[in-house]
């Protein structure tokens, strides 16, 4: 079996972590880290607004998995870390706007948080994909 640490970007670096990490053999399986609403320098975006802060940590999500030669159809878990449950669920078009085309769900689970990272922040995405 052989592990591969995925990083599109070097801001992670300072803090010792990895943003994915792949498992492969008869089968890769990448486990994401969490993926915040974060610019490509780690630094905090969309402060206050949930909309803004789901879609920049799907679109983080994504960049993550295309490195590792993957897409959001192969992610299997996705788990939903907020500091208020209430406005994630009044945005919930958007996550269901990104899962939509999708040929299936991931298993998830959505859990309120009393804080992420850094302050700002209202959601986190965590991941793990499966692919060939």
């Amino acid at each position: 079996m052989q592990h591969r640490s995925i990083n599109p970007w070097s801001w992670q670096d300072q803090f010792s972590y990895s943003q994915a990490r792949e498992v492969s053999g008869d089968h890769r399986t990448v486990y994401l880290a969490g993926q915040p609403s974060v610019d490509e320098h780690g630094h905090p975006a969309s402060a206050g607004d949930m909309a803004r802060q789901l879609s920049q940590a799907f679109d983080n999500l994504e960049t993550v998995l295309s490195q590792a030669g993957l897409e959001l159809a192969d992610v299997v878990r996705l788990n939903y870390y907020t500091t208020d449950v209430d406005a994630l669920l009044q945005e919930w078009g958007t996550v269901a706007e990104r899962l939509g085309e999708l040929e299936h769900t991931p298993a998830s689970t959505l859990l309120g948080v009393s804080r992420l990272a850094y302050p700002e922040l209202l959601v986190e995405l965590e991941a793990t994909a499966v692919g060939p």
